[in-house]
Parts: C-alpha cells; sequence; structure tokens
C-alpha cells in the first residue's frame, strides 16, 4: 500500500518546544511530546556531531545547504549512506531548512511510483508558481526496485527535485548507475564515543531535551555510550527512558534535578542491540573477518566474530558451511583432522539446532583457529584446472585405459599396467599424467603442521614413480 507523501514547507517551527520530555512535569505542547531523539535532531550542520567530513565549510553538503531554493547550480542531488543512527535523516533535514525549499518525505518501504510521480507533479508546480526546489527525501532508497528508481531519473537529472537518499547499504549494489552518476553519494562514518557523548551532554542541557531537571552520572553516561553501538537515536532512546525511571523511583523534592543512575540506565536497556544485517554489508563484513581471523590464526578474534554472528541471529547452517569451507581451504593437509571436525560440528548443528549448537561451532572455530594453514592442496587443484581449461588436457595414457569392456583389449587399453601391489612400497616407476604434461607438478606441500613430513614423502614416490 502506497502513502500520502509527507510535505511540508520550510519556516519557522510552529510550536517551540519547552523544557521537559513526555511524561515530565514540563510543557505536554506537540513538539515536547515528540522523542527525545526527534526533539533533539540538528537544525544547523553546526550541530551535526561525528560527520566532520562531510561538514566542513565549502563542503559538497555545506554547499547544497546553504544554496537558496532559486541557486538550482548548487543543488545537487546526494546519496546518503552509512549505518543506523549516524544521522542520514537528520542531513535531509537540515538540507530542507534552506530558505525557499519545499520538503517531501517518503520511505521506499511503503511508497511506489504512483508517489513518486505525485512527488514530481507537485514540484513542478512549485518551480513554475513559486520558484521553490523541492526537497526529496527518500528513505531506504535500496528497498526501491529498478523500475521505481528508474521514475526519479528524469526529475533529478533536470533539478526539478533535489534528491537526498538515504541507504544503510552500499549503493553500489543497491541503487542503480543511472541514478549514482547524477548524484553525489556521502559515506557517512559510525559516531565514536566521544560524539555519543556530547549528543547525551547536550541532551540533558538542551531546552529542547531534559532541560536541566536532570544529571546523567558519569556511571550512567558511559554505560548509554556503550550499549548505543555508535547509533545516536539509540543513545538518545536509552536517555529519555532512564530519565522516566529515575522520575519514577526518585525521592527527590523541590527544583533539584534528578539524577540518572547506571541502574536506571539498564533497567531502560535490558539488552544491546547489535548491528547487524544479515542480507546488507554488515552480514558480508562480520563474515570476512571471521574467516581471516581463523586463516590468521587469532581465535580470539574468530570466536568474537562468531558470538556476533550468533548474537544477531544469523544461520547457524551459514556458519557451519563457513567453518567447513575454512577447513578446506586454509588449512588443508597441514591438518587432516581440521576438515573431520568442521564436518561434524555442521552435522551436530543440524542435529540438535541452537542454542546448544553453539558448542560444537566454537569447538571447531578454536579448532581451525590454532591449526596449522596450508592451502597447498586447493591451490594445486586450481592449478590443474587452469591447464586443463587452456586445453593442457591430454589423451589419457593407454596402459591406465580401461580394459574390462568387449573389445578394449584390442585396441591396446590397459597394456603394459603395473599393478602397484606387486611393486616395493606398493608404488610402480610408470606416468600417470597425459604425455603433454609428463613431469608436472602441481601440489607443492608447505612447511606447516603435518604437511612438513609429507613434502619428503611426496619427493620419494616422485622419485620411485619417474625414476
Amino acid at each position: 500500500m502506497s502513502q500520502e507523501p509527507n510535505l511540508f514547507s520550510d519556516g519557522p517551527d510552529q510550536e517551540t518546544p519547552g523544557p521537559g520530555f513526555a511524561g515530565s512535569s514540563g510543557t505536554s505542547s506537540g513538539r515536547a511530546l515528540d522523542p527525545l531523539a526527534v526533539r533533539m535532531r540538528p537544525r544547523t550542520l553546526d550541530e551535526v556531531v561525528g560527520q566532520e567530513h562531510l561538514t566542513f565549510p565549502g563542503s559538497p553538503l555545506n554547499q547544497l545547504v546553504e544554496a537558496s531554493g532559486g541557486d538550482r547550480a548548487g543543488a545537487s542531488s546526494v546519496i546518503l549512506w552509512g549505518p543506523p543512527g549516524v544521522g542520514k535523516t537528520t542531513l535531509a533535514h537540515v538540507i530542507s531548512h534552506a530558505p525557499g525549499r519545499t520538503f517531501v518525505e517518503l520511505s521506499a518501504i511503503t511508497a511506489g511510483v504512483k508517489d513518486v510521480r505525485q512527488v514530481i507533479e507537485s514540484a513542478r508546480r512549485e518551480r513554475e508558481m513559486y520558484g521553490r526546489t523541492t526537497v526529496l527525501f527518500l528513505d531506504e532508497i535500496h528497498r526501491f526496485s529498478k523500475a521505481q528508481q528508474d521514475a526519479l531519473l528524469p526529475a533529478v537529472e533536470n533539478r526539478l527535485v533535489v534528491l537526498v537518499a538515504a541507504t544503510t547499504e552500499n549503493p553500489s549494489f543497491s541503487v542503480i548507475s543511472p541514478l549514482l552518476s547524477r548524484s553525489l553519494m556521502l559515506t557517512l562514518r559510525p559516531l565514536d564515543d566521544e560524539a555519543v557523548g556530547n549528543l547525551l551532554d547536550r541532551a540533558v542541557e538542551s531546552d529542547r531535551g531534559l532541560a536541566g531537571q536532570f544529571t546523567l552520572t558519569e556511571e550512567a553516561r558511559n554505560f548509554i555510550v556503550r550499549i548505543a553501538g555508535a547509533d545516536a537515536r539509540r543513545s538518545l532512546t536509552v536517555l529519555e527512558a532512564a530519565a522516566g525511571i529515575a522520575a519514577a523511583q526518585s525521592e527527590e523534592e523541590g527544583d533539584e534535578p534528578i539524577a540518572i543512575t547506571e541502574s536506571a540506565c539498564a533497567e531502560a536497556s535490558s539488552e544491546t542491540v547489535l548491528r547487524y544485517d544479515k542480507n546488507g554489508d554488515q552480514h558480508y563484513d562480520v563474515v570476512s573477518a571471521f574467516i581471516k581471523s581463523i586463516r590468521g590464526s587469532d581465535v580470539d578474534a574468530a570466536l568474537h566474530y562468531l558470538a556476533r554472528m550468533i548474537v544477531a541471529g544469523e544461520d547457524p547452517r551459514f556458519i557451519a558451511r563457513r567453518v567447513v569451507i575454512s577447513a578446506a581451504e586454509d588449512i588443508g593437509m597441514a591438518d587432516p583432522q581440521a576438515l573431520p571436525i568442521a564436518v561434524a560440528a555442521s552435522t551436530a548443528v543440524q542435529n540438535i539446532g541452537m542454542p546448544e549448537g553453539r558448542i560444537p561451532l566454537a569447538e571447531a572455530v578454536t579448532y581451525l583457529a590454532l591449526a596449522p594453514k596450508s592451502n597447498a592442496s586447493y591451490r594445486a587443484l586450481d592449478a590443474a584446472i587452469a591447464d586443463v581449461k587452456n586445453g593442457l588436457a591430454g589423451e589419457v595414457p593407454m596402459h591406465l585405459r580401461d580394459a574390462h569392456y568387449p573389445g578394449a583389449k584390442e585396441l591396446g587399453h590397459g597394456e603394459g599396467y603395473k599393478y602397484s601391489h606387486d611393486y616395493p612400497h606398493g608404488v610402480a616407476d610408470q606416468e600417470y599424467l597425459p604425455e603433454s604434461l609428463r613431469g608436472k607438478h602441481y601440489y607443492s606441500p608447505t612447511g606447516n603442521g603435518m604437511e612438513r613430513s609429507m613434502a619428503e614423502r611426496l619427493e620419494n614416490l616422485r622419485r620411485l614413480l619417474r625414476p
């Protein structure tokens, strides 16, 4: 179902937020009842924290904010890419506050092509009748189909609208190329602890926030910063909930500020929300770090990323498959027991499920991370595959061909074959490779783990096979 686009013109606020917060003794105006994160939303670039690489004087974003409605030369569309809670929606609202602009907000989750066309028609009327530029903020643009994104192209290209699109997924994969080429792509960084702490301090003191009616203990402040996970919105949500708990439990009389303690914050947020999109960048980034930590023999890091995937609700079968691949790809013949252990963990996960399945996964990951490493086996196979694809296959030697079907012996199949068990050490001196590949060596064992002993054995075998 499509949604009605939210259209509102830039201008002075209709209501000035008073002190207090929802549930406090402060004003109960409409703005005061808004969530704290909404009330504390920056109104200018100077109030934006943690994105200094985008907000410095003269930056493309700064020019876009300062451009007037009629200054079409400075009104480039932008795509804001970053994790949740770092200020994408905030920057869109700041851009909309430039004079002579109409702000329209759509969510790609519920909007359709019809809504986009309605906005474009409204934008055309706004420009022709009033000379106003329309800023279209499109949240979650990665959820728009190719056809829906195509509908935006003419208006963006003609600067009928200034598109401000927000996404948590890599635009290179989720936004069509023509739209990317017509927009500036700005990458927002996760907020550091200092930035989140500054936001909390500002919210406690600001008239738009808690208006000095509360104090935040250092322990409580550190607690919120820690569990916020670089998400400004979450930090303010926890602060607001903790303030409500502190107010309800307070026995303070008079006008003394109420202390927000760590225990109140813990009650307000019983569990940290882990940033992890099972279909987005975080999914691939975390599993990549997981595999590379095993390969790098860092067992602590490997277990950390395993924990992140488990807590985020990643499919345990997916994790188990990656563990099996890692055993074959990175440990190989340096420790031949690694693959059976990984397969056993995968089987256990399928048989017993979660949460108990985390135990065999942990054991397999620990074993793999501590095991000696070698990729010699699969590199040898890849080299052989490359030769086959390049036409270096050659004919199977006559003495190795199947001689069991009628007429095969008359063709010379099997003639001269030496049965290995009739020879010392179970090795006969005969050629197994096609003539065109005679003397070719694919497998080169490393000196790691059990491959160290295999290297000497391989040298002896090659000497016996090809004296």
